[in-house]
């Protein structure tokens, strides 16, 4: 796709900032459409199915649905979405979407695979979109549809910055990062963290500690959902008492409990993921305590998808967004900059620079390089 790659560069240490989700969008009942239709300049109607994080998750599906409402607006199409809260919910809610004539549904996350492909596979005059995944067939295997579009993110590469920018800001020399649900969209962000700070130790001769993942036997913490902050909270707590004080959640909403828990303590600090955490969260109190931010492009990939869908130019050729072409990024350091020396700022410009020319190779068995 030719238009990722608008996503600029900022900071002056390569670091990318993706575009940043407003405010939360109203959630919307299954099915129902958001009200694009009766205003359409245009008769092509694109659609949207979130996951059980809801839009207003300030991660994937808020980014997602922030893109859908880009697009209607540019383009003065009709939309309609449907807000899951439970898995068993996602096939209906693209039955209901189809049932409403959308020319193109995205889904949005892993959890959406094997619907996805069965309903693709049911309906091929039907485009879809499916974001972080590729379709999968009832057995959980990868499958290829001429109407189904993979967008994927090798947040391996971004995440590996993270991870050598907190081994390098931490005062205690300890971190740590917990999943949502021990799925590859998660465990990418804390294998490509593991490694970073791997890294760091291995050119500065440290020991800094990472809780939460061991990248070798892939074992680590989870909440077991992306909805309940509580769980963010205790395992945060957890993370912070043994000493760590950055840590990474990978758990959607469930990463505000990891917020709550910074907040409670003197030198905790937090790594948002997916969006500028920064930007989207809207509590006050807590923007000062994130780092950066692990992010994808989701807002202007959906945008440029519908833009190709809507001019007949949709093609089923895989997307993954990587630090090469925009599609993946740190955010700026904002109220924290100065905690980031310059020798570390231009240490983690130049790693940027040797994961793009692959002189450093990021590896996870969940990168989606992998599938492609």
């Amino acid at each position: 796709m030719k238009n990722f790659a608008r996503i600029a560069a900022v900071a002056g240490i390569g670091v990318l900032a993706l575009s940043s989700c407003g405010s939360a969008p109203e959630p919307v009942a299954e099915g129902g459409s958001d009200g694009g239709g009766d205003q359409a300049a245009s008769d092509f109607k694109a659609c949207m199915v979130s996951d059980s994080g809801g839009f207003d998750d300030k991660s994937f599906n808020e980014s997602g649905y922030t893109g859908l409402q880009n697009a209607k607006e540019e383009l003065g199409i009709a939309t309609a979405t449907a807000e899951s809260t439970d898995p068993a919910q996602f096939t209906t809610n693209i039955d209901n979407l189809i049932a409403q004539d959308c020319n193109l549904i995205f889904t949005v996350g892993f959890l959406l695979a094997p619907a996805t492909g069965s309903q693709a596979a049911a309906n091929e005059d039907v485009e879809f979109a499916i974001i972080d995944s590729t379709a999968q067939d009832e057995n959980g295997e990868a499958i290829e549809l001429p109407n189904v579009k993979p967008l994927s993110f090798d947040t391996a590469q971004a995440a590996y910055l993270a991870g050598y920018l907190a081994a390098g800001t931490s005062k205690t020399g300890k971190v740590a990062t917990y999943g949502g649900i021990q799925i590859p969209t998660v465990t990418i962000f804390m294998d490509g963290f593991a490694d970073g700070v791997a890294k760091y130790n291995e050119v500065h001769g440290t020991d800094v500690q990472l809780l939460g993942w061991d990248k070798a036997s892939q074992k680590g913490s989870f909440s077991g959902d992306f909805e309940d902050q509580s769980k963010g909270k205790a395992l945060s707590d957890t993370f912070y008492s043994q000493g760590a004080d950055i840590v990474m959640p990978v758990a959607g909403p469930v990463g505000s409990g990891t917020l709550a828990s910074a907040k409670e303590g003197e030198g905790r600090y937090v790594i948002w993921v997916d969006t500028d955490g920064y930007e989207s969260i809207t509590d006050e109190s807590a923007k000062p305590l994130i780092l950066t931010s692990v992010q994808k492009g989701i807002t202007t990939s959906v945008e440029d998808v519908t833009r190709d869908a809507e001019g007949g130019s949709f093609e089923n050729e895989p997307y993954i967004g990587t630090l090469e072409n925009g599609g993946v990024g740190l955010a700026p350091y904002h109220d924290l900059d100065a905690m980031v020396s310059d020798e570390l700022k231009g240490e983690v410009e130049q790693l940027q620079k040797d994961i793009v020319d692959g002189t450093i190779v990021v590896e996870s068995a969940a990168s989606p390089q992998n599938l492609s």
